[in-house]
């Protein structure tokens, strides 16, 4: 999503502007036709690309999460022996900073609308994201390695809570800037990760 540097086709504008759509007024204040008219297409086009307003929930939302974990096993399959954990658990905050910056709607989605998916769909976005978890902790782990695993686990779960919380920091222009919001986040997530350490 935000990684890409191509056009995006059709399928993604669509998707893009139901996640915008759908996080600014909630899945049923959001009709079909509104969609389309967002991309130019008339609402029953969209139905080409997708059955309806419930496949691109579920696309958006397993989505997300399936493109987080291939992210994150990308950064740990370029780091070699050498690399530093601690140069690894940069590079998981870095990814997932990106995604909390620039896919905010996705994160407010997540937040409301999880629980209209199918029972699958949800089964298999918690899945995705467990796997994600895990990962994190595991190199958490190699950083602090006193760390307890529960205590690892929790701190994972407690910086991502930290890091998605960019829709509620204020609109995107009272922020004071991408650059200057990453770093903050980025040393905010660190010193979460070492006041646990120190605690456990």
């Amino acid at each position: 999503m935000a990684t890409r540097t191509d056009a995006p086709t059709r399928r993604e504008q669509i998707l893009k502007e139901a996640a915008r759509l759908f996080a600014e007024r909630g899945f049923h204040g959001v009709g079909v036709d509104e969609i389309g008219a967002a991309v130019g297409i008339s609402g029953p086009g969209l139905y080409r690309h997708f059955p309806g307003k419930d496949a691109m929930l579920a696309e958006l939302l397993v989505g997300i999460s399936g493109q987080l974990l291939t992210g994150a096993k990308r950064r740990l399959a370029e780091a070699d022996g050498d690399t530093a954990p601690s140069v690894v658990l940069d590079s998981l905050i870095e990814g997932h900073i990106d995604f909390a910056l620039d896919d905010r709607p996705l994160i407010t989605l997540h937040d409301r609308e999880l629980d209209r998916l199918r029972d699958s769909d949800r089964k298999l976005v918690r899945q995705l994201q467990r796997q994600y978890v895990e990962l994190w902790v595991e190199v958490l782990r190699e950083v602090y390695p006193a760390l307890p695993e529960p205590a690892a686990r929790s701190a994972v779960h407690s910086v991502f809570g930290l890091l998605n919380s960019t829709p509620h920091l204020g609109r995107p222009g009272s922020l004071p800037g991408r650059g200057v919001t990453a770093v903050l986040l980025h040393r905010m997530a660190r010193g979460a990760f070492g006041a646990a350490a120190d605690g456990g």
